[in-house]
């Protein structure tokens, strides 16, 4: 029977007798790839030299720096930062923004406050409800979203301004005042205060939120480099369309992260008001802008599906040393403004390269 007949050996078919074999073709996947060109690929590479940078600058030029009181000072400052910024770099990487992440930690400090002082809850209660309701308003923020296809920018700007406003107007109908005040006095308080904002290590105080931080980082860490979700999340921010073709759940991925982000906001607005013992109805108008600058520093694209939430961590972590360095140097703190500018566009620059050096190591 011959090959034409049907009856052709698939042997018979790949080398003629006496052919040379043909040769083998390297698989680009199996490519033995070095050390330097894996550091390059990975997202937080940039931040983590900025980091060292500022850190030895300041350490240098400034007494007290490096010491345990001074680094107290900055990691306090990081810590709430590294936390908004952790969550605010998972949405981003699934490829959406939140700009009511800053004015949700004032708003989740404030109806804590409310639901204590004015409507007289005690404190774990209040905390349970206040995580409740920022969970709400990040399932419409996400559901917003997905059904109407706007962008999340537009969705959650208009959030902004609708919380803006609620603190505003109800907190001085209320109070008659834009500030809640009284914390200390509502039955579990001290416990509470415990929890989220107490110090440890006297004489030197370190702030109990930078265990939450490195707890929040550790697990988002865990999640995006261990998990199906986070298998998820990158394929979300990558391409959406793709992604909803091969069974990923795409709405319930976007709205999850919503939903994450705005219960990160309010562990930090919670932690602020047990730390002051009250709230401002303004507080964290414009944090947004940071916690995004913090991720982006970190190596999160603006385009979704590239970043790492340790990058983030170390975004927040120079913005910290930054924001105490100055002022342990003292220099007037309104030039923070103009370093986290120039960081920013320092830090799209370098995303950039690691980005294009991490397509080349591919090829």
């Amino acid at each position: 029977m011959t090959e034409a007949d049907g009856g052709g050996s698939p042997a018979a078919a790949v080398t003629a007798p006496g052919a040379p074999a043909p040769e083998p073709v390297a698989d680009e996947r199996l490519a033995n790839i070095g050390l330097p060109a894996r550091l390059m690929r990975r997202p937080e590479v940039g931040s983590l030299l900025g980091a060292l940078v500022i850190c030895a600058f300041f350490w240098i030029t400034t007494d007290v720096f490096g010491t345990l009181d001074g680094i107290a000072n900055w990691t306090d400052v990081a810590s709430t930062l590294g936390i908004m910024a952790v969550a605010v770099a998972l949405l981003m990487i699934g490829g959406e923004f939140d700009l009511s992440a800053g004015v949700m930690t004032g708003t989740t400090g404030l109806l804590m406050g409310l639901l204590t002082t004015e409507w007289g809850l005690s404190m774990w209660p209040a905390i349970l409800l206040t995580f409740l309701f920022a969970a709400g308003v990040g399932f419409v923020n996400g559901y917003m979203v997905v059904k109407t296809k706007l962008p999340s920018f537009i969705v959650t700007l208009a959030t902004f301004f609708v919380l803006q406003g609620v603190n505003l107007g109800v907190t001085k109908a209320i109070t008659g005042t834009v500030r809640v005040a009284g914390l200390g006095d509502v039955p579990g308080y001290d416990s509470a205060s415990g929890l989220f904002s107490s110090t440890f290590w006297a004489p030197h105080n370190f702030r109990i939120s930078v265990v939450w931080w490195i707890a929040i980082a550790a697990l988002a860490t865990w999640v995006l480099a261990r998990t199906r979700a986070g298998n998820w999340i990158f394929a979300v921010g990558g391409d959406a369309n793709a992604s909803r073709n091969v069974g990923v759940p795409v709405a319930r991925v976007k709205i999850a992260l919503f939903m994450t982000t705005a219960i990160a906001a309010a562990l930090v607005g919670i932690m602020i008001a047990l730390r002051l013992s009250s709230v401002q109805a303004g507080q964290g108008v414009g944090e947004e802008f940071t916690y995004i600058i913090a991720a982006v520093v970190g190596g999160c694209l603006l385009t979704g599906g590239y970043g790492s939430a340790i990058g983030a961590s170390l975004g927040a972590l120079i913005v910290g040393m930054a924001f105490i360095g100055i002022q342990f140097s003292g220099w007037n703190t309104d030039w923070r403004f103009l370093f986290l500018g120039v960081i920013l566009l320092l830090a799209v620059l370098v995303n950039n390269l690691v980005r294009h050096r991490a397509e080349g190591a591919r090829r």
